[in-house]
């Protein structure tokens, strides 16, 4: 699998372009992640645009990258409405009206996306940063897309937004601790491989504590 890690602005969200066909989350700043996907591939070839959640700083730009390439825009199905609320997609607290995204599929849990070279995302439903948040995980690679469910260090993701729950965000990090996880690839912070199944129980054990 090969994977392409894009962060183009402050507090923005990162994005990950996987395979030269797969986006997973668009960050805000549209002219920045769309000068950064053309140094890779031809905007047009981009298929799928996966939103792991619906917050502001990873959908923003989802919308004139879709019109730009064609490509196809999914999240999970209890997240899809939240998109367009000002107040439960955190794009009041960025100043900003929620963007008026339509998405083509919604996902559900244990839903397989083909992403090209015999590989597929595995869809892990992880409510409780969102309702709807979703973890993307290849087996092959053993790979997890973690989106602002988990974070390096045992870091976990915020449950005090509307539409948060932390007794689901630690049901949700049980989950991930059955896989074998070789690479993170978070919704902010850096890309890490060091010792990632400790990391991640870590997160339970954090989660844990604050319930």
């Amino acid at each position: 699998m090969q994977v392409k890690h894009f962060n183009t602005s402050l507090y923005d969200a990162n994005s990950y372009l996987i395979n030269g066909k797969v986006l997973v989350d668009t960050g805000m700043n549209t002219r920045g992640l769309i000068a950064e996907i053309g140094k890779s591939i031809d905007i047009k070839d981009l298929e799928l645009i996966i939103l792991t959640h619906c917050h502001y700083d990873h959908t923003a730009s989802a919308q004139e990258i879709a019109r730009l390439s064609g490509a196809d825009i999914a999240i999970h199905k209890e997240d899809a409405l939240l998109l367009k609320n000002d107040n439960i997609s955190a794009a009041a607290l960025f100043g900003h009206r929620a963007p008026s995204i339509e998405p083509d599929i919604l996902l559900s849990e244990g839903d397989r996306i083909p992403i090209g070279n015999d590989e597929e995302l595995e869809v892990i439903h992880t409510s409780g940063h969102t309702p709807g948040g979703i973890c993307l995980y290849e087996e092959n690679s053993k790979s997890l897309f973690s989106g602002d469910t988990i974070f390096p260090n045992g870091s976990i993701g915020r449950t005090d937004f509307e539409g948060g729950n932390r007794s689901q965000l630690t049901d949700s990090i049980g989950k991930l601790i059955k896989l074998d996880v070789k690479t993170l690839y978070p919704g902010h912070g850096e890309v890490t491989s060091n010792d990632v199944n400790t990391q991640i129980q870590s997160s339970l054990r954090m989660s844990r504590s604050i319930l």
